[in-house]
């Protein structure tokens, strides 16, 4: 059975029926991204995932990285697959022109990841870092350390990295170590141990460049002190020529649950007095520039976990209609009755179902982000943009923590459609669980991300993004009563009320003796959160398809889906979501008042 790993149809959906994506074409910055290019960009993405990526996803799995005196080696298919992907100018796709990038919309970029990510993500980190860490230079980089690094790193020639984690600084940046002491000639001495580096060491390229977090000698403790640096594993002169090894020297590499096709590195910066960097950006505002990347590194978190959930999920619907098992409920009194294929099965429609809504749901979201960035690019208004850029921070927690908590439930309920064989190792399942398990934790777990929405993005600009986006909800309510969906609509607008109060209390609460109490709800609320816009997304969607419905008889199963989708979760999940509310509103304190004693475990 061939592997699936992105609905072509459903892709399209949302670019073109959803977010209009080729209507940013009326804009200058856009103008030559029309619908015809759209679709252009969009298949040459899947040919390329499918026919070159997807092969490597196994055999990655497998053979993995190798460590060996100080150098690591990816998996043999991975030199091909990204020479093909650079060759292609896919790293900097939404990217300046003049720097190796495509200039195209980032809705557009993120379907092409879509499918990138769906074929293989722990070989699309090499990449994705790639780009995250020129962002910083594109960003913060004086115009020589532009022309020294962006183009090298756009283009694919070199990599990037992100170098944030220390063995006693994970979760807590601002606990780091890593010294900085300024040189002469203008350049750092850098000292330090970083560990937990994806793609932090190979051989897909000649050069890796290393942003990373360090203290500048004097400067003050915690997260106020922190430089960011430019640290190439080998030095770059001015001309953008290659230099001596500069002292970054990798000391092993881990046995990972997943992603074992990405190198997930330790590495030792200045232990022979040799290592030099570049200060990017101003002195001791490294982590303002810093969450730059990890923004971003977040939403493509978010869209890590998707892609395992997406092709788990279509994994489960083909191998449903092909596994023959049992007979169908309403022959069992029958001994002559045939075996029936499994999604002939209740439970196994209601597993497929659950799956179809929540990925249908989480790809509207995340490509919504980009959506919402696209917005702001195409406006001079500074009013609109800041409209825009609040959503996108109101929402970024709910992209990468929500996103990813239920991805992982998904990839589960993929193993569970192919019974045993989801188990196994002959079948794709087991593999897209356990690559899928990391994205929860990594850049910032969900409980960080819980935290942040709840202590920082709730009360921004005096509530306002919050409310921008209940706005942007009552208009779907709307749309969906106009078009015939009243009852979905009155119910999914008794979820959006409820919502804004659970935000209220928790804001308040948030500010008040009982901020532990609030903050054992943050994950919680979050959770509600998400479970909102995914409903929000799914009326959205079955509006859309209501309308349009009989117009093409050839599209009327797929908009039928649709509209099923969002009346299963408006019925069947979002009272689960109420529920969840009403007990963050009673606010138990248990989980603050309980001893430390009484968890056990001595």
């Amino acid at each position: 059975m061939a592997q699936v790993i992105a609905d072509r149809r459903d892709v399209d959906f949302v670019l073109h029926e959803q977010f209009q994506v080729a209507d940013l074409s009326k804009h200058e910055k856009f103008a030559e991204f029309n619908k015809k290019v759209v679709d252009m960009i969009v298949t040459e993405a899947r040919n390329l995932s499918i026919k070159e990526i997807l092969p490597t996803q196994k055999v990655g799995d497998e053979e993995g990285c190798r460590f060996e005196d100080g150098k690591v080696t990816v998996p043999e298919p991975f030199h091909r697959a990204y020479d093909l992907f650079v060759e292609g100018e896919w790293l900097a796709m939404p990217e300046d022109p003049e720097w190796g990038g495509q200039g195209m919309p980032k809705t557009l970029a993120l379907a092409a990841s879509d499918y990138f990510n769906g074929a293989n993500y722990a070989f699309m980190m090499y990449p994705g870092l790639t780009h995250g860490a020129a962002k910083l230079v594109d960003a913060f980089g004086t115009d020589i350390q532009k022309k020294m690094f962006l183009k090298n790193m756009y283009t694919g020639k070199w990599t990037g990295t992100m170098l944030l984690t220390e063995p006693e600084a994970g979760s807590d940046v601002g606990a780091l170590t890593s010294t900085a002491k300024k040189n002469d000639d203008g350049t750092y001495s850098i000292t330090g141990n970083k560990i937990f580096i994806s793609s932090g060491e190979h051989d897909l390229v000649e050069n890796i460049i290393h942003p990373v977090l360090a203290r500048i000698e004097g400067a003050p403790e915690g997260t106020k002190g922190i430089s960011l640096f430019l640290v190439p594993k080998y030095w770059v002169n001015e001309d953008g020529s290659m230099g001596d090894f500069n002292d970054v020297a990798c000391t092993g590499i881990e046995e990972k649950m997943g992603i074992h096709g990405n190198s997930t590195c330790s590495l030792s910066l200045g232990s022979k007095g040799q290592c030099k960097g570049l200060l990017l950006g101003e002195e001791n505002k490294g982590m303002r520039a810093m969450f730059l990347m990890m923004n971003e590194a977040r939403l493509l978190v978010g869209m890590q976990g998707f892609a395992c959930a997406s092709a788990s999920y279509l994994n489960a619907v083909n191998y449903a209609r092909e596994r023959v098992q049992g007979r169908s409920l309403l022959e069992m009194k029958n001994p002559d009755a045939p075996a029936v294929p499994i999604i002939q099965h209740p439970d196994v429609r209601r597993m497929l179902l659950t799956m179809k809504a929540y990925v249908e749901g989480m790809r509207s979201i995340l490509y919504y982000m980009a959506y919402c960035e696209d917005r702001k690019e195409t406006t001079d208004d500074a009013d609109e943009q800041a409209y825009w850029q609040g959503l996108i921070e109101l929402l970024t927690p709910v992209a990468k923590g929500y996103v990813t908590d239920r991805s992982f439930e998904m990839c589960s309920l993929g193993v569970q459609v192919y019974g045993g064989y989801g188990y196994i190792k002959e079948y794709p399942q087991e593999q897209l669980l356990r690559d899928c398990r990391i994205t929860q934790i990594y850049e910032g777990t969900n409980g960080i991300q819980a935290m942040d929405l709840l202590g920082r993005k709730l009360g921004m600009n005096k509530g306002k993004p919050v409310m921008d986006l209940l706005g942007e909800m009552n208009k779907t309510i709307a749309s969906a009563k106009e078009h015939g969906l009243e009852e979905l609509a009155e119910k999914f607008q008794k979820a959006v009320n409820k919502l804004g109060e659970v935000g209220m209390h928790m804001g308040a609460a948030a500010m008040s003796p009982q901020v532990l109490t609030a903050f054992s709800y943050a994950h919680p609320f979050m959770e509600v959160t998400g479970d909102v816009v995914t409903a929000w997304m799914l009326l959205w969607r079955a509006a859309i398809a209501k309308a349009k419905m009989g117009k093409k008889k050839k599209d009327d199963v797929y908009y039928g889906g649709l509209i099923k989708s969002a009346e299963y979760y408006i019925h069947t999940m979002l009272p689960a979501t109420t529920g969840k509310m009403i007990a963050i509103l009673n606010g138990n304190a248990a989980v603050v008042e309980i001893e430390e004693d009484a968890f056990g475990g001595k």
